[in-house]
């Protein structure tokens, strides 16, 4: 879908849609939808055609080649929080600034998080499978009592203390590993990374991908964590070595795993993953409701006008 109208400056849209409310916000501009699935290859080729001010990333990558190919541009805004899927060094290369959503999505992706976590906990999905079979396992089937446990989160902000507020409504211990988190509540401890690993019942991930933490999940701390821990993922794929949390999951070192984000998106038939019952699986759609659809939209489009207004003020 295409929205363009001749004298109207560009924006690129890697996606086929916004929602109304963002629509609305951007009517000074010629909107160039790129499509439900595109490539990194079809935005560089929009870029070109279109040599746009702005583009707002929902899917795809945003490279150096993109950002070439449109002389014009001031300003990548993400329609969400991660900005891993965005070069940020070419763009600062070029003056261009990469502004996120940061927190608009935050409810939506820690109760993501939680459902991922009680289902593990509470074996709902496989006890929903073993039902339809025709079972009935009250005598033999014994879940897990989250109260009392010790949750770790690594990453505190909006997403990661949000879970953590839940977290303490169930009556866990909650520690936490965020070098730059402040204004803490009382009830989150504050502590290193390596004790996440050494005292977490659950450890759930609500930090950015970075080259310092990529791969940050991996033998190496599956292996300093307590036996029969849960993981739960609605972060990053990169942040986990999903080749040594699959051989922890089967050797029962991992209870289970909750997993909304991998490293390769989507995922292709035929991986591991979907072949192991005690690893739940969805789409990264920890961010993606009525309520957060529409407030990503209109913070990335915030984004954009209050970017190049002052682009504007400064030429």
């Amino acid at each position: 879908m295409n929205t363009a109208t001749a004298g109207k400056p560009a924006i690129v849209v890697t996606a086929a849609d916004l929602a109304p409310e963002a629509l609305a916000l951007l009517g000074d501009f010629n909107l160039v939808f790129a499509g439900k699935t595109p490539t990194e290859d079809d935005i560089v080729a929009l870029c070109r055609e279109h040599n746009p001010v702005a583009i707002i990333v929902r899917y795809s990558k945003v490279g150096a080649a993109a950002m070439d190919a449109a002389p014009a541009l001031r300003v990548v805004s993400k329609h969400g929080s991660g900005t891993d899927t965005i070069d940020k060094a070419a763009a600062a290369q070029r003056g261009i600034q990469v502004v996120a959503a940061v927190g608009v999505n935050a409810a939506a992706v820690a109760e993501q998080a939680l459902a991922l976590l009680l289902a593990c906990a509470k074996s709902v999905v496989g006890l929903d499978e073993r039902m339809r079979s025709g079972h009935w396992d009250k005598s033999t089937h014994k879940s897990l009592e989250l109260g009392g446990k010790t949750i770790g989160l690594i990453g505190l902000g909006a997403i990661g203390q949000r879970m953590a507020a839940m977290a303490h409504g169930l009556n866990m211990r909650v520690i936490g590993f965020d070098p730059y988190a402040k204004n803490l509540a009382d009830y989150v401890d504050s502590v290193p990374l390596d004790q996440i690993w050494r005292d977490a019942d659950v450890v759930s991930l609500h930090c950015p991908l970075t080259d310092e933490n990529r791969g940050m999940v991996n033998a190496a701390t599956l292996a300093q964590c307590k036996p029969g821990v849960i993981l739960v993922n609605t972060a990053r794929g990169g942040l986990v070595d999903e080749d040594a949390l699959l051989q922890a999951v089967r050797s029962g070192h991992v209870l289970a795993a909750g997993l909304d984000s991998f490293a390769v998106e989507p995922m292709t038939a035929g991986h591991p993953f979907q072949q192991e019952p005690r690893i739940i699986l969805s789409p990264h759609i920890g961010g993606v409701t009525s309520a957060a659809y529409v407030n990503m939209g209109v913070a990335a489009a915030r984004n954009v006008l209050d970017v190049l207004a002052r682009a504007n003020a400064s030429a």
